[in-house]
């Protein structure tokens, strides 16, 4: 009788958020599934727990489970170092099979040494695609636009290139841009509007965020939006009209369809106004040549592809690059979730190390 080898253990990539879970499982070096999952992480690890139950049953098998995250700085940690701290505790005490937390620059951490390395450790998700997407591209700009912020992170000679690496340090240089397509408020995109001819300032409430005005305007993908809306109420386009009307002071009534959608597109055009400063800035490095493309992921990714069309760049998507890694090429999860399925991917495909 001839010996057969037992199955390869599947490998799951996490990316551990403050709003949101997100997971991607690899089989035989491909991206078989991806899921995204609603959590409200700020109540507690037990909103983990919670989570966790809701994924499909392959993301609680045994796995070899390779984790990022950004959810430390959730406010129901003191700090970032406590966040790390629980969360990869939770990660090696919940995931079954053997579980290690993505270092950034420090590489593959056991989760009792996580701690340790937690400034490498905390927010690193976007080191994980940068360092994935080096891998296929030798120089380019990383845009990834998710829910609650973008990273924009240049790629030099298929490496990342960032000048910043925490959070602080990224907000600094442009790198870290505090906007998404989903739950950033309207109010700190702009300061005012134009409606019906005349300029108004705005009311400095959360009425309404990014996720109403990308679905009034139709190109919200469907599934980005999992939270609660801001009022609790509904996601249809009038009531996402609703609470447009509202943040400059009015109601619903006072405005036609096609009021509320040049209201909506003001706010979008601010948006990507703050994402082009940031992009025009990092493009001017020396050491990025003239012709490198920008390399789209993300909820938001329609954004950065109008964000390259502005900028008179190639926009390369980041599901086309690994397609020949996807069970379904240009699966638009795999783009939502690109940290995940990028740890997954750096794990099962690892770089030898050169000889000393």
């Amino acid at each position: 009788m001839t010996a057969t080898s037992a199955p390869e253990r599947p490998l799951i990539g996490w990316d551990l958020g403050g709003v949101h879970v997100k997971a991607a499982l690899v089989r035989a070096g491909r991206v078989e599934a991806v899921v995204q999952a609603a959590c409200q992480l700020w109540r507690g690890l037990p909103a983990l727990d919670e989570t966790l139950s809701r994924l499909p049953d392959w993301a609680r098998a045994e796995a070899d489970h390779v984790v990022t995250m950004t959810g430390e700085l959730t406010d129901c940690f003191a700090d970032r170092r406590d966040g790390v701290t629980q969360l990869a505790g939770w990660a090696g005490r919940t995931l079954p099979g053997r579980v290690r937390i993505y270092g950034g620059r420090s590489g593959l951490l056991n989760p009792a040494t996580a701690p340790e390395h937690a400034p490498d450790v905390a927010s690193a998700n976007w080191h994980a695609t940068a360092a994935l997407v080096g891998r296929h591209v030798a120089n380019g700009l990383l845009v990834d636009i998710g829910s609650t912020t973008s990273d924009l992170i240049p790629i030099v000679g298929r490496l990342p290139a960032a000048t910043g690496y925490s959070d602080a340090e990224r907000l600094e240089t442009g790198e870290l841009v505090y906007t998404g397509v989903v739950r950033s408020h309207l109010v700190a995109l702009s300061d005012h509007a134009p409606f019906r001819g005349r300029r108004t300032r705005l009311m400095a409430e959360t009425f309404a965020t990014t996720a109403d005005i990308y679905r009034i305007l139709g190109i919200l993908p469907e599934g980005a939006d999992q939270q609660h809306s801001v009022d609790l109420k509904g996601k249809s386009i009038p009531e996402s009209e609703i609470r447009l009307a509202r943040v400059i002071g009015r109601d619903h009534d006072e405005g036609t369809e096609a009021d509320w959608r040049a209201l909506a597109a003001h706010f979008s055009e601010a948006q990507l106004r703050m994402l082009h400063d940031a992009a025009a800035l990092l493009l001017s490095r020396p050491d990025l040549p003239a012709d490198a493309p920008l390399v789209v992921c993300g909820a938001g990714r329609f954004l950065a592809e109008q964000l390259a069309t502005r900028l008179g760049r190639r926009a390369l998507a980041l599901t086309d690059l690994i397609a020949a890694d996807l069970a379904e090429a240009g699966a638009d999860w795999a783009s939502t979730c690109g940290p995940a399925v990028a740890v997954a991917l750096l794990a099962a495909h690892p770089i030898p190390r050169s000889p000393a």
